[in-house]
C-alpha cells in the first residue's frame, strides 16, 4: 500500500498534464491537417514564413503551387500553410 500512495502524485501530475496540454495540441494538430487538406485553386493563404498568396495549383497530396506576386508562383508544401484566409466558393455541379 506504500508503494502505491508515492505514485499517486506522479499519477495526478501526469493526469493534469494530458488534460491541460498534450489534449489540446493534439486537437489543434488535427484542425490544422484538416484545414490543409481543404485548400483548393482560388484560395488565399498565409505561409509559416509569413508570405500570402493565392493557390493556382493543387500539384498533388503535398504538394501546391501559390502565386505570391503578379507572375510570380512558388512551390509550397502543404503543411507550410499557417492560415486560409479567403476560401473560394465550391464549383456548382
Amino acid at each position: 500500500m506504500d508503494g502505491l500512495g508515492q505514485f499517486i502524485p506522479l499519477i495526478l501530475i501526469f493526469a493534469i498534464m494530458w488534460f491541460l496540454l498534450i489534449r489540446p495540441q493534439q486537437k489543434k494538430i488535427k484542425e490544422h491537417k484538416a484545414m490543409v487538406d481543404a485548400v483548393r485553386k482560388g484560395d488565399q493563404v498565409i505561409t509559416q514564413g509569413g508570405l500570402i498568396g493565392k493557390i493556382t495549383r493543387v500539384k498533388d497530396a503535398d504538394e501546391v503551387e501559390v502565386e505570391i506576386a503578379t507572375g510570380v508562383k512558388v512551390r509550397l508544401v502543404r503543411s507550410t500553410i499557417a492560415q486560409v484566409l479567403s476560401k473560394t466558393e465550391p464549383a456548382d455541379s
